[in-house]
This record gives structure tokens, C-alpha cells and sequence, in this order.
């Protein structure tokens, strides 16, 4: 059993050697203001989602931590077979606590009124992930200690930094039913892996149209794997050839065209400027898996993964935008 500072008993706690490797992948899901947290011994596990018809999923792993302590609420010295705690908490509080100590200057660090992302700056997507991790951009390198008492107790982060202790203890809500969205892996029909930054920068070029769906289509024949976007100001494509250059797996065995909404796979936009590939997945149901590989200084890699429900469409309508989304059933 761990404890915390006042002798208090833990049932979680971990400590970080940089608040900033944390911030950055947790960051890429920060589209909403909650997150479902999941401790388990493997590590923690964010999720969060829009609409239940997009989620977003990040993973920190217990490598990320020099030191990682999990005790089941139901063991009693013997093996834990308890169910792993889980609760919500503020993403958005999180977030800004783990960056107290890395905001030297506000202007044009994140955020940009002229960036259609909503604070993915250009020298971020230029950058790649060099720029996402760069200590002169987050300026975190201090020690973070995060802990969890049990069931109606708050998450509590102390960040230390060169003498200075900021301790913040997040208020935890009851979870709430969400089941992930199921992905058929056994039945794919299509795998792409290609560099996030080309995706990115795809779906950048395709936002000057102000778009309200994107189309990913595709086919074992040329034009392989093309983007559509179509909005109020007109309609784009985006081709993508076969070469294994661009394109670093391709598996797609039939013709596949599925519609999403745009601002959905928007919302992943940071995690295509921070990683350096991304496996693009979509199952017979037309869910699609965007898998990005985030690589860390000295840390390896870690992986964000978000999921989405596809448009319903009928051949020949128009406008699409009023549509319902289709249902995650298997």
C-alpha cells in the first residue's frame, strides 16, 4: 500500500521525471472538457468522447513513470482481482495544472485566432513532433507526482520544479456507462500507414473549404486512398499514389467509401501534428481507427487512438449534414 505525504493510504500513485510528456499526450485528447480515468496495473487510461459517436483514447503507461504503485481496492495480500477504479475528472483542469510551471509566454505558444485547428500553430505542424516536444515549447521538466485514494477521493497532482511544490487535488465524478466503440479488427477493410504529417497536412489543405463532412475512400485501384471534403465554399480532394514512400502499409482488398463528420476528425488534429505515423483503420461497419504513434525523448513511443462512427448517406443526396450518425453496433 502506498501513502501520500500525511500518512494517508493510496491506492495509486506514480511519480514522473516530466510533467511535459504527460501534458503532451493527454493534450492530443483534449477536445473535451471530461475524462473517464481507468488505473490499472498496466497504467492509467484516458478516454474521452463527443456525442457518442467519437472517441478519443490516450494510455500512460507505467514506463512513462520512474516509479508506479497500484494496489486493487479488493486484495487483501493476496493477488488483485478487483475491478480497476474508475472515475471522471476535469481534463481541462488537468491540463492547465500540469503546465503551471511551462507557460513563459501566452502569445502564439498554442493557440493562433487565425489557425482553423483551434491551437495547432503552424510552427507545431511544420515542426512534427521535434516541436511538440520541445523543451523551449513546454518548458516542463520538473517532477510530477500523481495519487488516488479510492472511490470519492480527488486525483492529486504535486508538480516540483526547483524548490517550488504546487500541490492540486481534482474533484472526481462518478463514471459514466461508455463502452468503446467497437472496431471489427478481425475484419478490416481497409490499413493504411502512412506519416502523420502528411495527413495533417491534408486535412489542412482540405479545411479551406469549410467543410462539414470528409470522404476517405479506398480501392485497390488507382486513385488509392483519396480525401474528400465539401462545404459552403466548394469541395476538395486529396490523393494519395500507392508508393510505398507515401504510403508504408496499404492493405485495402475492395473499394471502400465512408463519410465521416469533419469537425470529428478535426478534433484530432493535435495528435496527427505531434506524432510521426498514423494507421488508419476501418473495419466492414465503416468505423474508422486513426492509431497515432507519438515518440517521446529518451522514452520510446506511446500511442493515442481515437474512433469514429461513420455518416449514414443515400446515393445522390446532397446535403448531408442534417443526417444521423450511424449506430456502433457489432
Amino acid at each position: 500500500m502506498a501513502f501520500d505525504s500525511g500518512g494517508h493510504a493510496q491506492m495509486f500513485s506514480a511519480v514522473s521525471s516530466s510533467a511535459k510528456q504527460l501534458y503532451s499526450l493527454l493534450r492530443c485528447i483534449g477536445f473535451a472538457p471530461k475524462a473517464q480515468v481507468q488505473i490499472t496495473n498496466e497504467g492509467l487510461r484516458f478516454t474521452v468522447e463527443e456525442s457518442r459517436v467519437m472517441q478519443g483514447f490516450a494510455f500512460l503507461e507505467k514506463a512513462l513513470f520512474t516509479s508506479f504503485t497500484y494496489v486493487s481496492p479488493d486484495s487483501e495480500g493476496g493477488e488483485a482481482d478487483g475491478e480497476p477504479p474508475t472515475f471522471q475528472i476535469s481534463l481541462s483542469a488537468l491540463l492547465e495544472t500540469l503546465q503551471i510551471f511551462g507557460v513563459n509566454d501566452s502569445k502564439g505558444r498554442w493557440a493562433s485566432r487565425d489557425d482553423s485547428y483551434g491551437g495547432v500553430t503552424g510552427s507545431l505542424s511544420r515542426g512534427g513532433r521535434a516541436a511538440a516536444f520541445d523543451n523551449r515549447v513546454l518548458g516542463m521538466a520538473g517532477v510530477c507526482r500523481l495519487s488516488y485514494g479510492g472511490i470519492g477521493e480527488p486525483f492529486c497532482i504535486i508538480l516540483e520544479e526547483t524548490g517550488v511544490t504546487t500541490t492540486c487535488e481534482l474533484v472526481t465524478y462518478e463514471p459514466e456507462t461508455q463502452e468503446d466503440i467497437p472496431l471489427q479488427r478481425d475484419a478490416l477493410a481497409q490499413k493504411i500507414i502512412m506519416r502523420a504529417s502528411w495527413l495533417f497536412d491534408a486535412i489542412t489543405e482540405l479545411s479551406s473549404t469549410s467543410p462539414s463532412r470528409l470522404t476517405i475512400t479506398a480501392s485497390p485501384t488507382a486513385p488509392y486512398f483519396t480525401l474528400s471534403a465539401a462545404g459552403h465554399l466548394g469541395s476538395a480532394t486529396v490523393e494519395f499514389s500507392k508508393d510505398s514512400q507515401l504510403l508504408e502499409t496499404f492493405q485495402v482488398p475492395r473499394h471502400t467509401v465512408n463519410t465521416y463528420k469533419y469537425s470529428l476528425i478535426k478534433n484530432a488534429a493535435r495528435a496527427m501534428a505531434a506524432a510521426s505515423k498514423v494507421s488508419i483503420r476501418g473495419d466492414e461497419q465503416g468505423v474508422l481507427s486513426l492509431q497515432f504513434m507519438i515518440e517521446l525523448e529518451g522514452e520510446g513511443v506511446s500511442f493515442v487512438d481515437f474512433r469514429f462512427v461513420p455518416l449514414l448517406t443515400e446515393a445522390g443526396e446532397e446535403d448531408e449534414e442534417g443526417e444521423e450518425l450511424g449506430d456502433t453496433e457489432d
